[in-house]
């Protein structure tokens, strides 16, 4: 290996190390009124290719996720029209902060 490889590769190594992960976003705070995610209402969201996405409004954030069936597939419903959304899914809002809209 040549000595300008070895700082390439040495310089890319040290960059990588250098990568901080940050906070583990992978669970809620749950800082205001709730347990956890499992205590908010969804509903569902249709994209513009007219498949299903949940869908939830705490009043503080909002959660998205695309619908899969067990091989994997998107879930094309049809429960609503395109860009249409359907379901409780705002009755999640918080009592502190609710949700005005």
């Amino acid at each position: 290996m040549t000595a300008s490889r070895f700082v390439l590769v040495l310089g890319a190594a040290l960059a990588l190390a250098a990568c901080d992960a940050g906070p583990d976003k992978s669970q809620d705070r749950n800082t205001i009124d709730r347990n956890d995610l499992s205590q908010i209402k969804w509903g569902v969201w249709v994209d513009p290719d007219g498949c299903d996405n949940w869908i939830a409004d705490d009043g503080v954030e909002g959660y998205l996720a695309r619908r899969y069936d067990r091989y994997g597939k998107p879930i094309c419903s049809g429960v609503a029209p395109p860009t249409v959304a359907t379901g409780d899914f705002k009755q999640g809002a918080t009592s502190v902060i609710g949700d005005p809209i």
